[in-house]
This record gives C-alpha cells, structure tokens and sequence, in this order.
C-alpha cells in the first residue's frame, strides 16, 4: 500500500500547528490561556500537559511522515482516538461556558478528525 503524498503533508502540517500550541503552553502557559480568554484558577500544570500531550503527537507525526503504511495505520488509530475524544471534550467544555475561542480550538480538531478519518478508511482500501 502506497502513502499518499497529501497523507504525508497533513502529518507536517499537525506537527506545527502541534507545535504552535504545545510550546506556549508549555514556557507560557498564563499567557496563553489568558489570551484564549481562559481564567486562571490552579496551577498551569493542565496547560503544560496539554502542551507535552500536544508535542507527542504533533513529534510523532513529524517523525513517523515518511514511515511505512504500518506506522501510518496505528497513527492514524491514535490520531483519531485523540481528535474525536479532543471535540467530545471541547463541546462539553462550550456546554459550560468556555470562552468564545474555544470554537476556534473545536473548528482545528473537527478538521483534523475529518482528515484523519477520511485517510483511515481511504487507506482501507
């Protein structure tokens, strides 16, 4: 089973928006929630493990893009694990009154999950 090229693009392009979330909330985790309109109320530790959670999926698709069909199989498994359960807690989370940015957080995993799913079956075949 060949990869397709797109596949491999889409796994470059989760790696940086990966990274482009994972590493403010890891060095600046008040900054970045406050920006987002979230409040304070604990420690940062969420925050960062959300940005290390972010930085081994984001790294794993940045390591494993040019890796056979078998590694791209159990990623997409995890990928789609991830962002499905990701939009199942983002919706909660807007039920409760998250601030007005988490659409956009929602809008990037609803995408992502679409993808995911759409290469998964695709590869099926």
């Amino acid at each position: 089973m060949k990869i397709p090229r797109s596949l491999k693009y889409w796994f470059i392009a989760h790696f940086i928006i990966d990274m482009i979330f994972a590493i403010p909330l890891i060095f600046a985790p008040v900054f970045t929630l406050t920006y987002f309109g979230f409040e304070i109320t604990e420690p940062a530790l969420l925050a960062r493990l959300v940005g290390a959670a972010l930085i081994g999926v984001g790294g794993t698709s940045l390591l494993a893009h040019n890796k056979g069909p078998e590694s791209y199989n159990s990623l997409l498994t995890l990928k789609i694990l991830w962002s499905h359960t990701a939009v199942l807690a983002i919706l909660l989370a807007i039920l409760e009154g998250a601030p007005e940015m988490t659409w956009l957080i929602l809008a990037t995993f609803i995408i992502f999950a679409f993808v995911w799913d759409y290469y998964k079956i695709k590869l099926r075949k």
